[in-house]
């Protein structure tokens, strides 16, 4: 636990996307505005209340809303986001389901549900509809609906089946 007075900074470390970053942050300073500080725009402060899941990243494993953390919460933890899906230039198989799947119309809620999903799939590889739609139940999109992300989230179960299937 790191103690310190209001208006001093704490030195924390964070790993993002296997990036190490120590970085010093006020004590009430949220984890969602510690990351987007550092360049991880895919971050988005969309209610700031936690009800509409933009800012969804995944911390030590699980599925977290960074408009909930404190970022000296977080300290010493593993973050990953949208950013850290995609490897050597490839999109993640999430990412091009979404794609593919038109489950995007403005995009600012897509990297949330993107991180929702990631976390959804890891939980349950193979979700029915309407795991997915309770999965997804906290993250808004408030222009295309929810039927392509559905579409899309099945499509990239069915992705990431294949290449667990082809790795044995």
């Amino acid at each position: 636990m790191i103690i310190v007075d209001k208006d001093q900074k704490a030195k924390i470390t964070l790993r993002i996307n296997g990036e190490t970053h120590e970085v010093e942050v006020e004590p009430r300073r949220l984890l969602v505005h510690v990351l987007r500080e550092l360049g991880y725009t895919s971050v988005h402060v969309g209610c700031d209340t936690s009800n509409c899941g933009a800012c969804t990243v995944i911390m030590n494993g699980r599925s977290v809303k960074s408009c909930t953390v404190l970022g000296i919460e977080a300290n010493g933890s593993e973050i990953t986001t949208v950013e850290g899906l995609s490897k050597d230039g490839k999109l993640h198989p999430i990412q091009e389901a979404f794609w593919e799947n038109h489950a995007l119309q403005c995009g600012y809620c897509t990297p949330g549900m993107i991180m929702e999903s990631y976390w959804l799939l890891k939980e349950k590889p193979n979700p029915s509809e309407e795991e997915i739609r309770e999965g997804i139940s906290g993250n808004l999109c408030r222009c295309t609906g929810y039927q392509n992300i559905i579409k899309a989230i099945k499509d990239a179960a069915a992705r990431l089946n294949q290449q667990a299937y082809q790795r044995l």
